[in-house]
């Protein structure tokens, strides 16, 4: 390779060859990641994207795009499993600062908190960990409005408790006006095997054609070191 400005860049073709069949390793990777997370809630597919010049700087070129549509939204049992219906995540506050996700399975403590499954704290849209001002005797006490208003029916006072409304975030941070929650769903997976399948062709197919030349390559240069040797 030459570029403009007198650059002179020269390799051997069997690096060029490895370094391809490590960026498409890789590739297989993420696909196969998603593949296998068709059933995980909240989960977004990853889409590879490779940069220019990957010939020569191999996995180094490699990024991957979040892909954020809406994935299958299902029924749960479940009165604290709750789906958000538009593009967003919810924010719950992690040992290493506030995180989001779209996973939104959560569950009470005794105190009435409102935790994801990993016990991290539920933020509402003023940044405070939602806790119920009473704890309900079951579950289906608790009701969440499509806004993301979180209530609790006091059996003192026979009346709902306002305890907070759910935080839903663009991944820039920007507030969602309309969430659009579902109490009682779980948001599976956005991806599609039959798509993910697809792309492993072509993918495989630069691999096998890398691995191919690779082969022919390293018999040349043997040939070549044996002829060298026995003259």
């Amino acid at each position: 390779m030459k570029l403009r400005g007198e650059i002179n860049f020269f390799e051997n073709g069997l690096t060029t060859s490895i370094r391809a069949m490590h960026l498409q390793t890789e590739m297989l990777g993420i696909i196969n990641e998603n593949y296998n997370s068709f059933d995980k809630v909240g989960y977004q597919r990853k889409e590879p994207v490779v940069s220019s010049f990957a010939e020569y700087i191999g996995t180094h070129a490699l990024s991957t795009a979040v892909d954020d549509a809406i994935g299958r939204i299902g029924h749960s049992i479940n009165p604290l499993d709750i789906a958000i219906g538009a593009k967003g995540y919810f924010q719950y506050q992690s040992p290493d600062g506030i995180k989001l996700t779209r996973d939104g399975r959560f569950k009470l403590d005794k105190e009435g908190n409102l935790l994801t499954l990993e016990n991290a704290h539920v933020l509402a849209n003023d940044g405070t960990p939602i806790k119920l001002p009473v704890v309900p005797e079951k579950l289906e006490d608790v009701k969440i409005y499509t806004n993301g208003d979180v209530k609790v029916f006091n059996k003192a006072t026979n009346k709902l408790e306002y305890a907070g409304t759910l935080s839903v975030v663009t991944n820039q941070g920007v507030a969602v006006l309309d969430p659009n929650i579902k109490q009682g769903y779980n948001e599976y997976s956005n991806v599609s095997l039959n798509s993910e399948i697809l792309q492993i062709i072509p993918v495989k197919r630069n691999f096998e054609a890398n691995r191919q030349l690779f082969v022919m390559q390293n018999n040349n240069l043997s040939k070549a070191i044996q002829s060298l040797s026995s003259s």
